[in-house]
């Protein structure tokens, strides 16, 4: 009950006329960019940062967290309307969302989807504010080795699970912690990689990072790809559900946050898991029901995968406020966020900033039951912003990033950061480099260094400090698995062409004892 009083007194610094406005701006902001194609959450958020500069933290992250649900509902529409996820979780969202739209059900898809991710965002960050705090408590007992190994953990995971190789995931990392080593030692105070730069003596704003690998690196990979034929734009009329579409509805958005929130709550969680169990799942109950459409254009098909997107997102929020580790690349901007208001979250955070906390979880709240009220309706003008010719849009995206990236310190040097980052995001993408890796490295490495140097003062140079607390070992037992297991596994089963030679031989063996 403590923690619902200090919720209500969150609401109480929400809901004001100013604060409701900036949630407003917030959500309408967030919808405007993250529905435009090719743009997803993590990129909204980045290139709309630099907005809540010069404002106190609590509106700042009030506006901040209509951005971010603006941003998620907007990546639902492309992924519906145009066949265009704006990142991977919204993969799943595409598959029946833009059949359903191809045959005449946009606005039933789109109605779904924003039901779906209000239940499942409002249930989310609920349990967020249950849980978040529990976590808290607990990890103020943990040491400096465990942190440590815990940040390992996170980094192997996050990384072993994005995009077809593993190498590319952790040159990406190895990358990102590269990144984040630019600027003096906190210890010695040396410069490293700085080149004799004096303006890389306070290491790379984290947020010139964000916006280059993101908004640049994507409007470079964009221009360089760059076809003359038009969009194909579907008609969409206003939102709704009929009383058929909401009985259908209801189970997957259910079951979809169950899915979500846990995965998204770990230490190495993410949408992309939850998401295509919940689809699998409402494809097999949908079968035994003998209500199969999915291939056509199920609505399970989207409002189970999307509710568990959403719950995911929730449930970042459990690691990023009671630890300080983002695990997704959206989580990874907003501690970006917080650390510009020179806030480190982390155990500390619910006792060193308890009224900044609450009104941001009140904040999801509002924000989350904003974007319904606004969105809904506004849903047929969002479709026409997709109309806007990929030039001009891609333009706008490079003014507000190089606006943004200048915006950070008034430096005319972050321009030149920008596009030598942007560069990189886009040999990132042609390469095939998953960018979260990048992202972690940046902001985790330089915390991964300081628990590393207490650790090793407080033994002494010893390096089993590193292993002398048991959950240390627990936390590496899990990395060694998660290391060793898919190589086992990849050993242990026929590769696929040694079983279609097994295949052609035994054909070729069958064909010539029929001749024989």
């Amino acid at each position: 009950m403590d923690n619902l009083g200090l919720l209500m007194d969150g609401f109480g610094s929400v809901l004001t006329p100013q604060n409701l406005l900036f949630a407003a701006i917030g959500v309408l902001l967030g919808t405007f960019v993250g529905v435009l194609p090719g743009i997803g959450p993590a990129m909204a958020v980045a290139l709309l940062l630099p907005v809540t500069y010069g404002m106190d933290p609590i509106p700042a992250f009030i506006m901040f967290a209509g951005i971010y649900y603006g941003g998620m509902y907007g990546g639902s529409t492309t992924a519906i309307l145009l066949n265009t996820p704006g990142e991977s979780a919204s993969v799943m969202t595409a598959l029946e969302g833009n059949l359903m739209a191809k045959a005449g059900r946009a606005s039933q898809a789109l109605a779904t989807a924003a039901i779906g991710s209000f239940i499942a965002g409002t249930i989310g960050t609920l349990l967020v504010v249950f849980f978040a705090p529990a976590l808290a408590s607990v990890a103020n007992e943990i040491g400096a080795p465990s942190y440590f190994a815990l940040m390992v953990l996170t980094m192997v995971m996050v990384t072993s699970v994005l995009g077809g190789s593993w190498l590319r995931g952790f040159i990406a990392l190895f990358i990102g912690l590269t990144i984040g080593l630019v600027g003096l030692d906190l210890n010695t105070g040396q410069p490293r990689l700085s080149f004799d730069q004096p303006l890389l003596a306070d290491r790379i704003d984290v947020v010139v990072v964000a916006v280059a690998i993101f908004a640049l690196g994507e409007a470079f990979w964009v221009a360089a790809h760059l076809r003359r034929s038009p969009l194909q734009i579907i008609p969409v009329g206003q939102p709704w559900l009929s009383g058929t579409d909401l009985k259908r509805s209801w189970g997957p958005w259910l079951r979809g946050t169950a899915y979500g929130f846990p995965f998204g709550a770990l230490p190495a969680g993410g949408a992309e898991i939850p998401t295509f169990l919940s689809y699998v799942t409402e494809k097999k109950l949908a079968g035994r029901r003998g209500q199969d459409e999915f291939g056509r254009g199920a609505i399970e098909g989207v409002a189970g995968p999307e509710a568990a997107n959403n719950a995911s997102a929730a449930g970042t929020f459990v690691p990023l406020l009671a630890l300080g580790l983002p695990v997704t690349a959206t989580s990874a901007v907003m501690l970006a966020a917080l650390q510009g208001y020179g806030i480190e979250p982390g155990p500390s955070l619910m006792t060193d900033q308890p009224e900044l906390v609450w009104a941001l979880l009140a904040s999801l709240l509002v924000g989350n039951a904003l974007l319904l009220v606004l969105n809904l309706p506004l849903a047929p003008a969002w479709a026409k912003l997709l109309r806007i010719p990929r030039p001009q849009l891609y333009a706008g995206i490079l003014f507000f990033s190089a606006l943004g990236a200048y915006a950070t310190n008034l430096q005319s040097f972050d321009l030149f950061l920008l596009l030598v980052l942007g560069l990189l995001g886009l040999a990132m993408r042609r390469f095939a480099l998953p960018v979260l890796p990048l992202i972690l490295g940046v902001i985790l490495g330089p915390l991964m260094e300081s628990k590393l140097r207490e650790a090793m003062a407080i033994s002494g140079g010893d390096v089993s400090a590193l292993w002398s607390e048991p959950l240390a070992v627990v936390i590496y037992v899990i990395v060694a698995l998660v290391v060793i297991t898919p190589i086992v596994v990849r050993s242990v089963r026929p590769a696929p062409a040694a079983v279609a030679q097994d295949l052609d031989a035994s054909g070729t063996s069958e064909e010539e004892e029929k001749v024989r």
